[in-house]
């Protein structure tokens, strides 16, 4: 039975995460090593709520009780002593993962599963650093985490069917659609998504269109809520340079590497909504879609 759950990192992924497990009546445990980190995160996660009690989809003793379930730490063993599941929601880097699953192993009780929130990363690799292969799972949530239906459970080689089994039932109990996957780079979301962005910001840096118009068609032509330029700023193109890479190593194909203009981006440190610029730029409290001045026709 799992009742308490440990959610590593509390950015953008873990406190949703963190905010859909405490609203659904699960204990969680947010953890981050930095206690500014988790003050920005419980913030967010009441701006969201307060979202949802506008909206009447909540109601504020509901509001109340989901931020009750929520306890911070900064110590990743205090964190997750007691937990029957932890998910890892750290930033997408292969080496941090390994770190953080090698102490996991270490420190939650040997019956928890050990999840990752991985959008690429192999769960299989992933698995190999700790003693319970079997408990290792793959449980990608996507953006924003209270709103989104799906997650991926995505099977490393050595996952147990009752492991398994037991995620897909949890992920039902957050009302969402659990879907079923196999351990291979990108898995089905990224190893789609991401070849389709590289090839819009392709589309952009030959010149055969600009940012607005790129999404534009593919928003109207294809119905799109989003275009794929703007879906990349929102994602962080950072992230996206990060999977691409992922892929382009796991399948040693050369269809999957990065455009130059998303490296060049990433090492301006143009990173998207996140940093205020990427293919548009965004200014706090606006919602207005404004093509970047380096983006913009003349």
């Amino acid at each position: 039975m799992i009742n308490n759950i440990s959610v590593i990192g509390s950015g953008t992924m873990g406190n949703g995460i963190a905010h859909t497990f405490a609203q659904f009546g699960y204990s969680v445990n947010l953890i981050d090593i930095n206690q500014s980190a988790l003050d920005k995160a419980l913030q967010t996660i009441t701006k969201n709520l307060d979202r949802q009690v506008a909206k009447g989809t909540l109601s504020e003793h509901q509001k109340s009780e989901t931020l009750a379930n929520i306890k911070t730490h900064t110590n990743i063993e205090a964190g997750v002593k007691n937990a029957d599941l932890v998910v890892e929601a750290a930033t997408e880097n292969v080496d941090l993962k390994l770190k953080i699953f090698k102490d996991l192993d270490a420190f939650a009780p040997a019956e928890a599963i050990l999840a990752s929130n991985t959008s690429s990363i192999s769960i299989t690799q992933i698995a190999a650093v700790t003693n319970r292969g079997d408990k290792v799972i793959g449980m990608h949530f996507m953006n924003p985490v209270p709103v989104m239906k799906l997650v991926e459970v995505i099977r490393g080689y050595q996952t147990s069917d009752e492991t398994t089994d037991t995620i897909m039932t949890l992920s039902e109990s957050l009302q969402k659609t659990p879907v079923e996957v196999n351990d291979y780079p990108g898995f089905v979301a990224n190893r789609i998504l991401m070849p389709m962005i590289n090839e819009a910001i392709y589309t952009l840096y030959e010149g055969v269109a600009g940012v607005y118009e790129i999404d534009t068609v593919m928003k109207l032509g294809m119905a799109h809520p989003m275009g794929p330029l703007q879906l990349a700023d929102f994602i962080g193109l950072d992230v996206c340079l990060a999977i691409l890479k992922v892929l382009h190593d796991g399948f040693g194909n050369p269809k999957y590497a990065p455009c130059p203009l998303l490296v060049n981006m990433v090492a301006a440190g143009k990173k998207g909504a996140k940093t205020g610029e990427g293919f548009y730029t965004y200014t706090s409290g606006s919602k207005d879609l404004i093509v970047a001045n380096k983006f913009k026709k003349s």
